[in-house]
């Protein structure tokens, strides 16, 4: 899972972009990655071209690890 951290199309395409639900913050889980990639936003699945997707910035979304450490006696 990552999340969105900015657009880097030319203007008209970061708008089409923001319009189906690519925006900024969003979160978007990586299907599949072949000669397009497959992503699933909103629970809507989306498909990319590889030169689209690369003016995608994004960045990976930090689980909090469970504290299995913690013993209950």
């Amino acid at each position: 899972m990552v999340k969105i951290k900015q657009l880097l199309a030319c203007p008209e395409m970061c708008q089409r972009l923001r319009e189906m639900g690519l925006c900024e913050e969003q979160q978007v889980r990586l299907l599949l990655k072949e000669s397009n990639l497959i992503c699933q936003i909103c629970n809507m699945r989306l498909g990319l071209s590889n030169e689209l997707a690369d003016s995608i910035l994004v960045e990976p979304i930090s689980h909090p690890k469970s504290d299995d450490s913690k013993s209950t006696n």
